[in-house]
């Protein structure tokens, strides 16, 4: 009889202990919760029409926004609502064609656009952008420049087969260093690869020598990863700068937690005030780590 009771107590505390542990879980995962709400940037999902591939018709660096005409204005108002107090928001065709993200590139300091595009087009530009943007048109055969060429305020990474003028080009007028580059075996460096100043994505099946090779080439952390729920053409589904990021609307969660961590979104701070607001996004980060291995202790 004394031998089932001590069972029995065994078996009460050990539950008692399971309960406790959950109960640690549950409030720690509220206190996470509240933290990333009150700290971080989430990416936003967005679509163009009925297409995911959102970096088809916008273009977004740390100095403007570009985004193709849409038929309503929900695609523009959604980029108005996040950017326009910091940065100017554009309508834009290139051709007459509304595909602005992969027909230009550009960072804070220029804009390239390719030799189709008109001089009314132009001249839009030039009169909505800053005046510290120089806006230019390239003479490159490969005229979808955003599908090769990836760039950040710092490191442009082009396509291997490009012309030398445009190389010298993409050079002054964006103030970059360029490399003639691949990414997963593939040549549209800016279709496969996406990053800015703080971090980037690459095509999921590049190699992990691949990645630190350009890791220590653009000095920046990077990753391999998709969007879109499994898309490897990151420059079609996903644009970013060093603040903000946008996504296609079937990206998921998984995906976007992604994203914001190599891009430093999450909990990264403002540029007013960024020292407390990195300091809670930690703190928020030692949570999450606390909760990921109490639940692998009770698995």
């Amino acid at each position: 009889l004394s031998h089932s009771r001590r069972k029995k107590n065994k078996a009460d505390k050990h539950k008692s202990k399971e309960r406790n542990n959950l109960l640690i879980i549950q409030s720690l995962f509220l206190s996470s919760t509240s933290n990333q709400t009150t700290t971080s940037k989430m990416a936003t999902r967005v679509a163009f029409e009925n297409s995911n591939e959102i970096g088809v018709f916008a273009a977004l660096t740390n100095g403007y926004c570009l985004t193709g005409i849409n038929r309503s204005e929900n695609f523009y108002s959604v980029f108005e609502a996040e950017l326009a107090a910091h940065i100017p928001v554009i309508h834009a065709t290139i051709a007459g064609c509304r595909f602005v993200g992969r027909t230009t590139v550009g960072n804070r300091r220029g804009l390239l656009v390719p030799n189709t595009a008109t001089d009314q087009e132009v001249a839009h530009l030039r009169n909505s952008l800053p005046d510290s943007v120089v806006v230019q048109r390239v003479e490159e055969r490969l005229s979808a420049l955003g599908n090769i060429v990836a760039c950040n305020d710092h490191v442009a990474l082009v396509h291997p087969d490009i012309d030398r003028e445009t190389e010298d080009v993409i050079s002054d007028v964006l103030g970059v260093e360029v490399f003639r580059q691949i990414v997963g075996g593939q040549a549209l460096v800016g279709s496969y690869c996406k990053f800015s100043n703080q971090g980037g994505m690459v095509h999921p099946r590049t190699t992990v020598e691949d990645i630190e090779e350009l890791s220590s080439l653009l000095q920046v952390p990077l990753v391999a990863g998709t969007v879109n729920r499994g898309s490897d053409v990151l420059g079609g589904g996903l644009i970013v700068n060093d603040w903000s990021s946008f996504v296609g609307l079937d990206t998921t969660s998984t995906e976007i937690s992604v994203i914001e961590n190599i891009f430093r979104l999450s909990g990264a701070g403002s540029a007013s005030g960024g020292g407390q607001m990195q300091g809670q996004g930690q703190q928020s980060n030692i949570v999450t780590n606390m909760r990921s291995s109490l639940i692998d202790q009770l698995s």
